[in-house]
């Protein structure tokens, strides 16, 4: 029942969230960190792989939107300098 679960649920996760290489960013690490946690914490690998890689993605969409503002902040201060 355990692998009949396991097959189902990463066939649900993969036709929920299908991974296209731009949405793949800290997934991959995310997953690999989250599945070797989940594995040590109880056999829960594939549970902890999906966490992982969802946290992932959070904090790499994080990341590039700070980096997106603060090279928007400074482009924008360099304007105002050249005027």
């Amino acid at each position: 029942m355990n692998k009949t679960f396991a097959v189902i649920a990463s066939i649900v996760f993969a036709a929920a969230f299908g991974v296209t290489s731009a949405n793949a960013k800290g997934c991959i690490k995310g997953a690999v960190v989250g599945g070797v946690a989940g594995h040590y914490a109880g056999h829960h690998g594939l549970l902890g792989a999906a966490a992982g890689c969802a946290i992932g993605h959070h904090e790499a969409k994080k990341h590039a939107r700070q980096q997106q503002q603060t090279n928007g902040s400074a482009s924008h201060s360099d304007n105002q300098q050249n005027k």
